[in-house]
């Protein structure tokens, strides 16, 4: 058997075996072409056709094994990765003892919706079932209380948001603000 041959027979199933047993896609690309380097170079070894199949999926498994331990070796801890630091604490976290104020702070209506749906989970479509209005409304009424809790949260603070809308940084604007 040629090499050209044994490849187009069971490249597809290497392949697959790899993709079972590697996650990234890059490494089982080059993982696959390692099997084939040695492949070409140990194919005079091969006694014959019948065992070819079990022949290359050995030649598969140790070059997983292979992998497995060249990555081990590269993922030791340095020496500066020993050392202690101190990560800043988490925004959300930090911001999360401002909000039952503020919450407070707003009419009852928009504190019970940011209660229930913010805070406690509800759904938006659940909860108008509950009061017995549309989830259109509903949703006009919680994107204003919203608005409301944002207000008295930029009245205190500068926030830095991402391009989702997400919580980044914060700083106080005074020491005036006595809310949280």
């Amino acid at each position: 058997m040629d090499l050209e041959t044994i490849w187009s027979e069971y490249r597809t199933g290497l392949k697959s075996f790899l993709h079972s047993k590697i996650s990234n896609a890059a490494d089982v690309d080059d993982l696959l072409q390692d099997i084939l380097i040695k492949t070409h170079n140990r194919l005079h070894q091969i006694r014959s056709e019948e065992s070819v199949k079990s022949w290359l999926f050995q030649l598969a498994n140790r070059t997983i094994i292979d992998f497995y331990r060249r990555n081990a070796k590269q993922d030791k801890l340095s020496e500066d990765d020993l050392w202690f630091s101190v990560s800043k604490p988490d925004v959300k976290q930090e911001l999360s003892h401002c909000i039952d104020p503020f919450v407070k702070a707003l009419n009852q209506e928009s504190s019970d919706l940011i209660i229930a749906i913010d805070l406690n989970g509800i759904s938006q479509k659940d909860y108008a079932e509950s009061i017995g209005i549309s989830y259109s409304t509903l949703k006009s009424r919680v994107q204003k209380a919203r608005n409301e809790l944002r207000s008295l949260f930029d009245d205190c603070c500068h926030m830095t948001l991402d391009n989702q809308g997400n919580l980044q940084d914060f700083e106080h604007k005074s020491n005036t603000c006595r809310k949280c």
